[in-house]
């Protein structure tokens, strides 16, 4: 049986700069410490955390929305999930980025969902406020 996660996050910065933290090789390896190799085209492959995470890239459209087929190294064999990365722009001048995760084996939901919000929303908001207000 498996689950859909759904993560709406707001960040002090452009959509560019959160799109960069999500589909950049080298600022994903920085932002989570562990290597990140990210393909820039649709059928590329994606590998995260170390090789924790891998999958394909299903389709992109730069700066608006990402999709990955996904899986966890610990996921049943063969199991992909779905993951909806969307970025909008807020009347601030900020970004609002939803999350659909579709497809996490039921028993990973609490441990994925903590995931997302450790290695990234939290890590995504802490880089944010040492970077040049011209950079966010």
């Amino acid at each position: 049986m498996c689950k859909t996660i759904q993560q709406k996050v707001k960040f002090k910065a452009s959509p560019k700069t959160i799109y960069e933290f999500i589909a950049d090789s080298k600022k994903v390896t920085a932002l989570t410490g562990e290597t990140a190799m990210i393909s820039k085209h649709i059928g590329g492959n994606f590998s995260t955390m170390s090789g924790k995470v891998s999958g394909i890239i299903v389709d992109l459209a730069p700066l608006k929305r990402i999709v990955q087929a996904w899986r966890r190294n610990d996921f049943p064999e063969g199991i992909f999930s779905m993951a909806t990365f969307t970025f909008k722009e807020t009347t601030e001048g900020g970004t609002e980025l939803i999350l659909t995760h579709r497809g996490v084996p039921k028993a990973l939901i609490p441990e994925v969902e903590e995931g997302w919000r450790q290695n990234y929303w939290d890590r995504i908001r802490n880089t944010i406020k040492t970077l040049p207000s011209k950079q966010n």
